[in-house]
């Protein structure tokens, strides 16, 4: 009997742990499904392994970011995805993802991984905190690929740790220092982006860390030129 409890306490603990994602609603859109984009997208990544990606990358968020209740996270109770036609890669507008179809047309190596990695960075920028638009541009982007990196979608071009020129030039740059300041203090990242829910201020480095961050940006950089 006591077995039999316990079994039933684990599946509700399982349940009430993976069902969040569930309770957000994915969509995912093509627009252009007659472009040479859009045929790609459809034949090689397609709106069911996307919309799955979707709600695999919010758990996946919530886990980086430590966001174990809904009180922790951003009130959003959909995400839509839609294949457009612009220039560039991808952009999020509140709960909106937008993918370009020309980007999808013209990747040269394995589409499908691409365009996961990239859902990973958009759907960041979808539960992330901002400072309130405090917060640097740049360190904005280099935590969304923080979240890409540390979810294994690594594109061949990105820089290698300890190159760059500066701490919140963003994207990989910035990716690659915030991964080495959570090597220093587990759980940074999570708790960085915690403080960024009300302000931004340069000083939380010193509140986590202990250093200001351009000292930390010096000790990056000669660690990995060293």
């Amino acid at each position: 009997m006591a077995y039999t409890k316990l079994i039933i306490i684990l599946i509700l603990s399982f349940l009430s742990t993976t069902k969040t994602a569930y309770s957000v609603d994915f969509t995912v859109t093509n627009k252009v499904p007659n472009t040479p984009g859009g045929i790609r997208f459809n034949r090689e990544v397609g709106i069911d392994y996307s919309k799955s990606t979707l709600s695999t990358s919010t758990n996946f968020v919530w886990r980086i970011f430590q966001q174990n209740t809904a009180a922790d996270r951003k009130n959003v109770a959909s995400v839509r995805l839609s294949v457009e036609t612009f220039d560039g890669v991808a952009f999020t507008s509140n709960n909106g993802i937008h993918l370009s179809a020309g980007y999808v047309q013209g990747y040269s190596g394995n589409v499908k991984n691409e365009i996961t990695g990239v859902l990973y960075h958009e759907m960041t920028h979808v539960w992330q905190w901002n400072g309130n638009g405090q917060a640097p541009g740049g360190l904005i982007e280099g935590i969304a690929d923080y979240v890409r990196l540390k979810a294994g979608f690594i594109p061949s071009h990105w820089v290698k740790p300890g190159q760059g020129n500066r701490w919140d030039q963003g994207y990989d740059v910035t990716a690659r220092f915030l991964d080495y300041c959570n090597g220093r203090r587990n759980g940074f990242v999570a708790e960085l982006n915690k403080k960024m829910r009300t302000g931004y201020s340069k000083d939380y480095f010193v509140q986590l860390l202990g250093k200001s961050v351009d000292q930390l940006w010096l000790e990056y950089k000669a660690q990995f030129n060293n």
